[in-house]
């Protein structure tokens, strides 16, 4: 393991997020936003949208599983959204596409697709909570996609 720390060095880090952000492909390119600007609006749209899947939750927990549903997605499409401001709209479109991830991709929309059916229009709370769950996991496994060497590294950390 000592081996996927070394090769995850803070240089390199700060490399990955430099070659993501120095494109001219951001979807604000016509904001004319700093890296630094761009970076501060991706880490905006990630902490919003984890407020939002967690103000969900909240009302879950409430018996409001329609208004659960509904944040839960929309802060998780908000997190999604933030990497326009490190790649560009089309240019991420383009990537989740690509082999490495493109099976996260698919389940993380159809998981998002079948949590608003199930909240909406079956109205099986179970099921909600099921798909919104297996939304996060998919999210996190495309996230790590980005990550040189995170998926080995997740693996080798799951206890199964």
């Amino acid at each position: 393991m000592d081996g996927v720390w070394a090769r995850l060095s803070g240089n390199e880090a700060a490399q990955v997020v430099d070659n993501m952000t120095t494109g001219d492909e951001s979807a604000f390119k016509f904001l004319e936003l700093t890296k630094k600007q761009r970076l501060y609006g991706f880490g905006l749209c990630l902490v919003t949208g984890f407020g939002l899947s967690l103000l969900g939750g909240i009302f879950f927990a409430l018996g409001q599983v329609a208004l659960f549903a509904t944040l839960y997605v929309v802060g998780a499409v908000v997190s999604l959204v933030g990497t326009g401001f490190l790649l560009g709209f089309m240019k991420q479109l383009k990537m989740m596409w690509d082999p490495v991830r493109r099976y996260a991709a698919g389940i993380f929309l159809l998981c998002i697709a079948l949590t608003f059916v199930f909240a909406f229009v079956v109205n099986i709370d179970i099921l909600v909570i099921v798909f919104a769950i297996l939304t996060y996991l998919a999210f996190a496994w495309y996230s790590l996609s980005y990550i040189p060497y995170a998926r080995t590294l997740a693996k080798k950390l799951w206890p199964w």
